[in-house]
């Protein structure tokens, strides 16, 4: 009896970790439940930006998104290139104006994609703080009036490294942190690493996606939060 309490205990535990950046077929917002467009915050590094991607204004992954969830839904662009997560990094986020604008706009819906700048090593020295400066991050999107819900993002490949940019360290370190985060603070994930796993063709310099590969972004963020597939 004690071995099966155990092994029904280790299959719980398996799944509840495992579950942490697993897709929701019921979608994360429902948006009958809004009076207004949904408001979405996307934060985020160059890749939320968009660098590289000719037109990216028009192409990024927020602005892809945004076609892609319609005219009930306002999705606002806050990536800034080269910036990190933690306070301690080289260029933290928070210390960006966007930062503020991102609060100021109020949103329902915070969408985080930070952390690769974050496992260059002289950031990564400093990992150990790197879930606090995040739980922060959170916390102070969740303070706001709107009390958006905020969804953690994954970390899509690196092919395999550079400026310092390890897959390695996405994969060992940074990715595993961001989804025991999303666990300890009961918060939606969404996977964004192995939709991209093995198309390093969209990522001309081995780092950024390019316009396909943003929408690839974009079509799996849109899946998650409605819970529907792109029409």
């Amino acid at each position: 009896m004690k071995q099966k309490n155990l092994l029904k205990a280790l299959i719980v535990a398996f799944v509840l970790v495992t579950a942490a950046c697993q897709q929701s077929h019921k979608g994360i917002v429902d948006v009958r439940q809004y009076n207004q467009p949904v408001k979405v915050a996307c934060v985020g590094n160059s890749i939320t930006f968009g660098a590289g991607i000719e037109h990216r204004d028009s192409l990024s992954y927020p602005a892809q998104l945004q076609r892609m969830l319609g005219e009930n839904w306002e999705v606002q662009n806050f990536g800034v290139s080269a910036r990190t997560l933690m306070s301690s990094g080289d260029l933290p986020y928070i210390q960006e104006p966007d930062y503020q604008s991102a609060l100021d706009f109020d949103p329902d819906v915070v969408l985080i994609k930070l952390g690769t700048n974050d496992t260059k090593p002289h950031n990564w020295q400093h990992s150990s703080s790197f879930k606090e400066d995040y739980k922060k991050l959170i916390a102070s999107f969740q303070a706001l009036p709107s009390q958006p819900i905020v969804v953690l993002l994954k970390a899509v490949p690196a092919f395999p490294e550079r400026w310092g940019i390890s897959d390695s360290t996405i994969v060992h370190g940074l990715n595993p942190m961001v989804e025991e985060l999303a666990q300890e603070l009961h918060l939606p994930c969404i996977d964004l690493y192995t939709p991209m796993m093995g198309r390093d063709t969209l990522f001309p310099d081995q780092i950024h996606p390019n316009a396909e590969g943003a929408g690839i972004m974009a079509h799996t963020i849109y899946e998650a939060l409605t819970g529907r597939t792109v029409e």
